[in-house]
């Protein structure tokens, strides 16, 4: 088959672009196979297209429903954004072109446009990059901007759509897209916005047919067309009320042709082939462009690179090549720098290396980077130090990530003597481990060391650290497609997994929540196969996890999401909403009064083995949660909540620090008597909390004065002077001093003495996490919450027991400082996760975190910076009037 080329006289105009009809190129391509006799087809190629890429804003369907007053009392904010007053509300639009992960061009914004009945903008916005100068993967991520106060925007929704079709071919003419509310437009290529909308109803059927008409597919019959128009309208009106999706309406312009997308060519040059090779050798990411026309891609961006292990195509006549571009790859990396740098490393890579030892002078330098914390970044003078004494710092374990940090990964001589070193290092702490896995470090070797330290922890440690490994198999995805290889951090967790029954539980839960999401999809599914086909081999070892008991897991908690929905649909009072729940529980039909031994999903130690239909519950709040008691087969009890409508991941994140912490201070031996009960996200949108019989202290205030005297009435003792058992207040004295400092530590927000909580042996501890990192909806709320209430159940501010508290404060915060790389660590690999407050400020979460501890104080600074701050928190007069006002906001709400 014969391909030609003939370039005709004639010029491709724009029929609907800003200009109106102007020159498109002055080329097209008119290819004829000859030998098929088939009729001639025209289009024109998009590397010749020199007009900037438009786009019409037109308008927006859709309304947001109305807040509910009890979200506005619980986030004040709401009321201040626009579209939450008024359906017409001013909004304004931003639209930026994305291509292979980056942006291609400063975004571009509709102008101020006030709205009467509807949102309509009908607004051409020009943007400064030219269509010759996109990719094939370039899209718009269009924002649609909200006012949330003075000074302030909020996203009210965004949606992302690419500039070529499947086939290539430019989009052209009016397009629907689906609205993403109250997030910005996400640019990537596996983007989370994308403007597709699964909807096949009637509406969208005549939309493809009005994209005809005005493409001149269908014959413009005028009286017909005003007919069909009308009744169009009142269509669309009845879908806009049928459904709670918005849509934003855009038009691209139409030229005369077709136009294909088409690369510039490069020519052949088989170093490059090799270059990139070498590259990828090492560990560093390499560009890969597809042999069937796509644009050249950049390097170190999520999705990009060819399939791990797969051999480079060898370019062929007229197709696309490979481009090796070692400069791409270097984003904050300084050319210059750089090459300094290797000039220097040049000069002394030699075997004299090996025997050089630092001074006095630059031994203190030495021991001063290695103190910087994970987050810090070293500057090219300290990564030249470390790199010059590498030798000498292989005997200190703290070295290894600030000297992994400051190695040339583009260097394949400097790659070669690190994997030379590795070996011989002193054995890194778990801490150090978990950095190496995080998505600073994505060299195969440096990935595989990491996973053969915590293959040294034993089943206990790696359960605290669980949550953040499935986060880190993130990372590992972007180095090795290969999650069978022994040194992969997914088969290290599957195996693992697979040999213990709290793990393997934990994992299946861990990972089912993962693949609720798009972006990591395809990477967990794989993961949790690899994971159920590991299970199948347990059959015949009783004392190993078995995929039926997954199963009967994820049927329980079907079965509690069900109910949940159920009941919070019902029209109908608490009370006959209960008697449906105990009636369900009790039916032997659905087999849960009684059943075989089964692991709880939220706590996979205790064995459940049916339930107490007298001891279910539904809570009086707008998600109804159910509460439900399990009989355990030790003969025992255990409660808990299941809430559907909720996102408890953070939550979850707050929980396994409170416990993380728990475990470090018992390590230095100071049991500050914390008890944080488990939670466990079983979808974004549900999970279960254990239930702890405890009381708020609001209501403790109101029924017995003080916390001391609810004490006293459940544990008296005449012979105390507080009149209370030593053991319960010392219990008490002890868990205010330890989630005193922890909840400080991670910014925990919105506290009130509603949610802060005595058990009756003394147990004190915080509920709710639904602002933490410093976010919170009262202004001027205290870094750490203290009240006169908490301090009055330890005798007043003047009592031995409060001096006790100070002291139990001070030390559990030298003790977590002390640990402040791992805790740092852990969140930086939660920074993906999808965690509310983590995701409003991604690149500062960690940071916030880090600055609470103070690090750049000596310790007897830091401990005078906390008694300081102990005395603000107690003297604030604030807090106190906040909650005199959530009182009385809670007393008309019942």
């Amino acid at each position: 088959m014969q391909l030609r080329c003939f370039w005709p006289k004639s010029d491709v105009r724009s029929s609907t672009s800003p200009s109106h009809r102007q020159p498109l190129s002055h080329f097209y391509h008119r290819h004829l196979i000859a030998k098929l006799h088939m009729e001639p087809f025209t289009f024109a190629t998009s590397n010749q297209l020199k007009l900037n890429v438009s786009v019409r804003i037109q308008n927006l369907e859709g309304q947001k429903p109305s807040i509910p007053y009890s979200q506005l009392l619980k986030n004040p904010e709401l009321k201040f954004v626009g579209s939450n007053l008024s359906p017409v509300s001013d909004l304004y639009i931003s639209v930026q072109v994305y291509g292979d992960n980056k942006p291609l061009g400063v975004p571009v914004q509709t102008a101020y446009k006030p709205f009467k009945t509807a949102r309509i903008w009908k607004e051409w916005l020009t943007l400064p990059v030219r269509y010759c100068d996109i990719p094939r993967s370039a899209q718009l991520a269009i924002t649609i901007w909200d006012l949330g106060g003075p000074d302030k925007e909020v996203p009210y929704g965004g949606t992302t759509i690419r500039l070529f079709d499947s086939d290539g071919t430019l989009r052209k003419g009016r397009q629907k897209l689906k609205l993403w509310l109250d997030v910005e437009a996400d640019g990537r290529m596996d983007t989370a916005t994308d403007s597709t909308a699964e909807s096949n109803d009637e509406m969208d059927r005549l939309e493809k047919q009005i994209k005809k008409h005005e493409s001149g597919e269908i014959p413009r019959i005028e009286w017909l067309d005003n007919l069909a128009f009308r009744q169009l309208e009142q269509i669309q009106k009845k879908s806009i009320k049928r459904t709670s999706d918005h849509f934003l309406y855009i038009d691209f312009p139409r030229f005369d042709f077709p136009v294909v997308f088409c690369d510039f060519e490069y020519p052949t040059i088989a170093s490059l082939a090799q270059a990139a090779a070498a590259e990828k050798e090492n560990g560093i990411a390499t560009p890969s462009n597809s042999t069937t026309g796509h644009a050249p891609t950049t390097a170190g961006q999520p999705g990009v690179g060819s399939i791990p292990g797969e051999p480079i195509p060898a370019p062929v006549d007229g197709g696309m090549i490979r481009i090796y571009d070692p400069e791409a790859a270097r984003e904050r990396d300084n050319p210059a720098e750089l090459k300094h740098m290797n000039l220097v490393r040049s000069q002394r890579n030699g075997p004299s290396d090996r025997d050089l030892k630092p001074n006095a002078r630059i031994r203190d330098q030495l021991n001063d980077i290695l103190k910087y914390p994970p987050t810090h970044e070293l500057n090219p003078d300290e990564k030249n130090l470390i790199w010059k004494f590498r030798y000498y710092l292989t005997r200190d374990k703290r070295a290894l990530t600030k000297f992994l940090k400051s190695v040339i990964w583009a260097d394949a001589r400097e790659v070669r003597g690190v994997l030379e070193l590795l070996p011989k290092w002193a054995e890194v702490d778990v801490d150090d481990a978990l950095e190496l896995l995080g998505p600073a470090f994505i060299n195969p070797a440096v990935r595989t060391y990491a996973v053969a330290r915590l293959k040294k922890a034993d089943d206990n440690e790696l359960v605290l650290y669980l949550l953040q490994l499935v986060q880190a198999l993130k990372f590992e995805r972007l180095q090795s497609g290969d999650h069978n290889s022994e040194s992969s951090l997914a088969q290290f967790l599957v195996t693992r997994a697979s040999e213990n029954e709290i793990l393997g539980s934990m994992l299946y839960w861990y990972l089912a929540v993962e693949m609720e999401f798009k972006r990591h999809k395809k990477l967990y599914e794989r993961i949790m196969f690899e994971f159920m086909h590991q299970l199948e081999a347990n059959l015949e070892a009783p004392e190993r996890p078995k995929r039926s008991m997954l199963a009967r897991q994820a049927q329980m908690n079907k079965t509690f999401n069900n109910l949940a929905i159920d009941i919070r649909n019902m029209k109908a009072k608490r009370e006959k909403k209960i008697e449906y729940l105990k009636a369900y529980i009790s039916d032997p039909a659905h087999g849960l009064l009684n059943f075989d031994p089964l692991p709880l999903p939220l706590d996979p130690s205790v064995i459940a083995v049916g339930m107490i239909p007298s001891e279910l519950n539904v809570f009086k709040s707008t998600l109804s949660p159910l509460m439900i008691t399990f009989k355990t087969a030790d003969g025992g009890k255990y409660p808990m909540l299941f809430k559907n409508g909720d996102d408890l991941r953070q939550d979850q994140l707050v929980i396994q620090t409170f416990t993380l912490m728990d475990q470090l201070l018992r390590k230095e031996n100071l049991d500050l008597k914390l008890s944080p009960y488990r939670i466990l996200a079983t979808s974004p949108t549900s999970g279960m909390i254990q239930f702890v019989a405890s009381k708020p202290i609001a209501t403790i205030v109101r029924e017995y004065k003080t916390i001391l005297e609810f004490l006293k009435h459940h544990h008296p003792d005449p012979t105390t002077r507080e009149g209370v058992k030593a053991d319960v207040l010392d219990t008490y004295v002890k868990s205010c001093a330890g989630y005193c400092v922890i909840t400080y530590i991670l910014g925990v927000g919105d506290r009130h003495l509603d949610n802060l909580l005595v058990t009756p042996d003394g147990h004190f501890f915080h509920a709710d996490f639904g602002f933490i990192l410093g976010h919170d909806p009262k202004i001027f709320a205290p870094q750490m919450k203290l009240c006169k209430e908490m301090v009055d159940g330890m005798g007043g501010s003047d009592s031995v027991l409060f001096k006790q508290f100070k002291g139990y404060c001070f030390t559990a915060f030298t003790i977590l400082r002390k640990n402040a790389s791992l805790i740092l660590n852990l969140w930086t690999l939660m920074v993906d996760a999808g965690i509310p407050d983590v995701e409003r400020e991604p690149d500062t979460a960690v940071l916030k975190v880090q600055e609470k501890f103070w690090l750049e104080a000596g310790e007897e600074e830091a401990i005078g910076r906390f008694e300081v701050l102990i005395g603000d928190s107690l003297g604030a007069l604030f807090p106190i009037v906040i909650d005199r006002m959530h009182n009385i906001t809670q007393y008309w709400k019942s």
